[in-house]
């Protein structure tokens, strides 16, 4: 049977099933928008918040920069042949591929570009053919056989994705491979951090109503392709049950040697999920539309209305609270309490490592900076060294080293109990955590440098002692703010382990009364006028969270007296030594290049193109220097002019810390609990 024909039989079966999981969504996510906005009024009239950060944030870090650029051979599908394209990573991380460079360079609309949400990136065949071999069942690929993608060299890269198109491309040398790599990882990593915390409204309703819907369907737990903006994620979640419904129906029907009905059935993959993103994007739109309408009727309502509102809901909790709580205890004593410490220890070895590896980088860097102003002539070489630090958080060769620490996060022998499909949820959150953690203490380092250089004529040995002042203020501020952000990141990886677990085994301890038996008596309990803003499902729910906080809270206040982890105790509070430093986040960030190399020079490896041909954009990440290698051909990533903001591994001297005491050392979340987390959170 023909490619065309397979898929142009069940054209309308993507459009049936998408149309009828969108309907189910849709109706709860209506629900969840009457109560997000409820709990965004409460919270902006109540207020509330954790501990203040000690370390200045900035807004747009990656303003007027690119993260990289080069030379790629990508395979086309279209002539089954390899050619070169010229690859751009702009600051959205969206990978563009150009015919060359100077279409780039005279902003030509690209060959095509990637939003990497979902995707995964691989270095060899052997771990593409062990996912592709899984993609047809009873189709597998024998040992030794050959992919149907043929690499041009000995280093590929492939971006993997379970329904969309997959794309290959390969480089000539090892050293590319490994940049190329960790740039794809980053720009993987991006693209699944999480929805928008600025949609205050927007995002909780999707990921609560998300949520409710999995669980319907008696999916609980971690979600991996909960990942991408809200259309990419209702896509994945109509194809999770589409995409095994065409197998079963196509895949018996393929014709052909094993590779061609593998790469059919791709094909026939990627076809039905553009015909899905494009549906769920259409149908999404209008969903939020019709939830606007209502905006202003609904806020009307919340503002006259708040007090009798919260009595209301606090009188629904009260009842179901009494009678699911012993309940809900039994099953945490007796289920869940006995692995508290064996998941937090499995979630702060890795990640306090992480976070110790980022204080050393950054450190490392500063020393850098101290020797070469020192031995270079002042502040005449500062801008240059600065302009090398400002993107370190954003260097994904540089922080390599501290996401590889995380990466051993290991969850084995847990996973299967509390229905966790891969560590990978926790993995990049705290990876993200931690590139925010450097780019604040950066950020942080420029401000106060720069503020201390103001109107003063240094020599070498009193920048470096102004520089040495600046970097002891600053780590002991990330110190501080480290030790807050992973509290506060185990606290809700926990909750994302345990809550979805004690949600599944409720039927078992006969939790499950409020929701089934006793939902009409609950509900007769609100006033009519008031009952699209409290739900008792989202009451129930938060009533079985608030009966382990309590626990969690407790579990990692005990962890952090260990010396091992690294943390603040929470009883210690650090001063704000620098009272108005919160002052010097509201100027803009410090131009080093213009300010203390000559002003009006262009940066060396500015890009322009993108868009913004007026305009010239400064490269994250510097290209790689081969010794004994000319240039190579075919405008190889190679050619491109190097960037040399920040030194590769092996260019710099190791330089030892300081001796520190151990002692000082949810929107984002692809299945998270985000309402109900900040109420209870704000309440202990």
């Amino acid at each position: 049977m023909s490619l065309t024909v397979s898929s142009n039989c069940h054209l309308s079966l993507p459009t049936a099933r998408t149309r009828q999981v969108m309907g189910e969504f849709g109706h709860v996510y209506e629900q969840q928008y009457a109560v997000a906005l409820f709990n965004s009024v409460r919270f902006e009239i109540e207020g509330g918040g954790g501990p203040q950060s000690q370390l200045l944030h900035r807004k747009n870090p990656l303003e007027d920069r690119s993260i990289f650029s080069g030379g790629l051979f990508q395979y086309l599908e279209e002539n089954k042949r390899w050619r070169n394209r010229f690859v751009f990573v702009a600051d959205t991380y969206n990978i563009s591929f150009y015919e060359n460079k100077v279409a780039h360079e005279r902003s030509l609309h690209p060959k095509g570009t990637i939003n990497c949400a979902g995707y995964k990136a691989l270095t060899s065949m052997e771990e593409y053919l062990e996912l592709i071999n899984t993609s047809l069942p009873g189709i597998k690929a024998k040992v030794g056989s050959g992919p149907f993608v043929k690499c041009a060299t000995q280093f590929p890269l492939i971006l993997w994705h379970p329904y969309a198109r997959h794309h290959y491309f390969c480089v000539l040398t090892e050293k590319e491979q490994k940049k190329w790599h960790a740039v794809l990882q980053d720009c993987v990593r991006h693209s699944n951090n999480g929805l928008s915390e600025e949609c205050r409204v927007q995002t909780p309703a999707f990921t609560d109503a998300m949520r409710l819907h999995r669980q319907a369907q008696g999916h609980y737990g971690t979600w991996d392709m909960m990942c991408g903006g809200p259309p990419q994620i209702l896509a994945n979640l109509v194809m999770e049950t589409l995409h095994p419904e065409l197998r079963n129906l196509i895949g018996p029907r393929l014709k052909g040697k094993i590779q061609q009905r593998q790469r059919n059935w791709m094909l026939i993959s990627e076809a039905v999920y553009k015909q899905v993103l494009s549906q769920t994007q259409a149908q999404y739109e209008a969903l939020v539309q019709t939830c606007e309408v209502e905006i202003s009727r609904l806020d009307a309502v919340l503002r006259t209305d708040m007090d009798q509102i919260i009595t209301s809901k606090e009188h629904v909790s009260g009842k179901i609270r009494a009678l699911v709580l012993p309940r809900a205890e039994q099953l945490l004593r007796g289920s869940v309490q006995p692995f508290l410490s064996s998941i937090l220890e499995a979630l702060m070895e890795p990640t306090s490592r992480g976070f110790s590896e980022v204080r050393d980088v950054f450190f490392r860097e500063l020393v850098e900076v101290s020797k070469n102003t020192l031995n270079g002539g002042g502040k005449d070489k500062l801008g240059e060294h600065m302009e090398k630090i400002s993107m370190l958080a954003f260097h994904p060769v540089k922080m390599q080293s501290c996401y590889e620490k995380v990466e051993q996060l290991n969850l084995e022998g847990l996973q299967q109990r509390f229905d966790v499909s891969s560590p990978s949820v926790f993995i990049q959150r705290a990876q993200i955590l931690m590139r925010e953690q450097m780019d604040n203490a950066v950020y942080t380092f420029e401000h106060l440098l720069h503020q201390s250089l103001e109107g003063k004529v240094q020599g070498g040995e009193d920048l470096c002692k102004t520089i040495h002042c600046c970097q002891d203020r600053v780590l002991k501020k990330y110190d501080y703010d480290s030790s807050t952000v992973r509290k506060k990141f185990f606290r809700e990886a926990v909750l994302q382990i345990i809550i979805p677990y004690m949600l599944k085994h409720a039927f078992v301890y006969n939790l499950s009364s409020p929701t089934s038996q006793d939902l009409p008596r609950f509900q007769e309990l609100i006033f009519e006028d008031f009952s699209q803003f409290i739900l008792v499902e989202n009451v129930f729910e938060e009533v079985v969270l608030q009966s382990v906080t309590k626990d969690i809270m407790m579990a990692v206040k005990e962890a952090a007296v260990q010396k091992k982890h690294n943390l603040y105790r929470d009883s210690m509070i650090l001063t704000n030594s620098d009272p108005n430093l919160h002052l010097l986040g509201e100027n803009p960030s410090v131009d080093w290049a213009t300010q203390y190399r000559g002003g009006n020079e262009e940066p060396e490896g500015a890009l322009g193109g993108g868009g913004q041909s007026s305009r010239r954009r400064r490269q994250v990440v510097s290209m790689i220097q081969l010794d004994e290698m000319g240039p190579l051909p075919y405008e190889s990533c190679l050619e491109v002019p190097g960037v040399d903001f920040i030194p590769e591994e092996g260019e710099m001297e190791e330089v030892e810390p300081p001796f520190q005491p151990l002692l000082f050392y949810f929107h984002k979340w692809p299945y998270c609990f985000n309402t109900i987390f900040l109420q209870c959170m704000t309440s202990a």
